[in-house]
């Protein structure tokens, strides 16, 4: 079945029932303008196996969660760079680095829950990250990475993506390949996946969804603005295999350059650490607050 076929189904029988539905004057309840507006179809023969991490913070399942994807992992390095004694410098490292210290900040805090992707040097495939968001129902999904421009040392800053199917540079084009490369490249193979049907779940997926992403895009960009080294361009969108969860809003933050000096300095010290994870908490609950908001003004 080509995947025009597919998407004509998933469009127009919904439509068809409703429409039926009508006829015999029968109502059918419309969801609210929300996260369960998404509606889930089993479209896979075979579901893809996940290990679910454990959620830190409050017992109360109605605060708000957060999953911390830190990228890469085992046998998967990721970028590497070189200290000053020409040791390697390897982002899977920093990501796990990064992520801990953010988990940290987030808990000290309080009234966030977090959970982390992964919490030592495992692999886990591209598929299983947004997956564990979706399945532990998050409110919000953040990937943390770190780049490598090569030769050049030259390049440096952070950055964020957010999902869109056309990029929003060549250098965004070229990341988003690379990084949607990371399974085939380190032999990871899943069965049951399908383009086709993520392509559909994206497409399908609320526009309010995409929107929050953004909105949190932004927060970081603020609240990072004089604390943080960021890139010219600090806004970037990709079609990143990580960020295509459609019910739970995903971003993807690129924390430096592993081939720039004054980002790695930042990047593997635990001052720049804790200096990344403050700004991330903080656009983190500055989201959240929104969100709370939002709701209390809806009732």
């Amino acid at each position: 079945m080509s995947f025009r076929t597919l998407l004509l189904i998933v469009l127009l029988v919904p439509a068809l029932l409703v429409g039926g539905a009508a006829a015999l004057g029968v109502k059918l309840p419309v969801p609210y303008w929300g996260r369960d507006y998404v509606q889930r179809f089993v479209l896979a023969s075979e579901a893809i196996p996940v290990d679910l991490p454990e959620i830190s913070g409050p017992a109360d399942p109605s605060l708000p969660l957060v999953v911390i994807d830190a990228g890469h992992g085992g046998r998967d390095p990721g970028a590497i760079g070189e200290d000053a004694q020409g040791r390697p410098v390897r982002e899977k490292d920093i990501t796990l680095a990064l992520a801990t210290a953010l988990r940290d900040e987030l808990l000290r805090a309080g009234r966030i829950r977090v959970a982390l992707t992964r919490d030592d040097d495992s692999i886990l495939p591209l598929a299983h990250r947004p997956e564990i968001a979706r399945l532990l129902d998050a409110d919000l999904f953040l990937s943390i990475h770190a780049d490598s421009a090569g030769e050049r040392d030259d390049v440096s800053g952070a950055s964020i993506y957010t999902l869109s199917e056309e990029a929003s540079s060549e250098a965004a084009a070229r990341f988003a390949a690379r990084e949607n490369d990371a399974d085939r490249l380190n032999g990871i193979a899943i069965e049951g996946t399908s383009e086709a049907v993520s392509a559909i779940l994206v497409e399908l997926s609320q526009q309010r969804t995409q929107e929050d992403a953004i909105e949190f895009s932004g927060l970081v960009v603020r609240e990072g603005g004089e604390r943080l080294a960021f890139h010219p361009q600090p806004r970037r969108a990709a079609a990143l295999a990580v960020l295509r969860a459609p019910d739970v809003p995903s971003v993807l933050f690129e924390s430096g350059f592993v081939t720039n000096r004054s980002d790695r300095d930042r990047l593997t010290t635990s001052e720049g650490q804790a200096e990344y994870a403050a700004v991330l908490a903080r656009a983190i609950r500055v989201y959240f607050a929104r969100r709370a908001d939002v709701t209390r003004s809806g009732d």
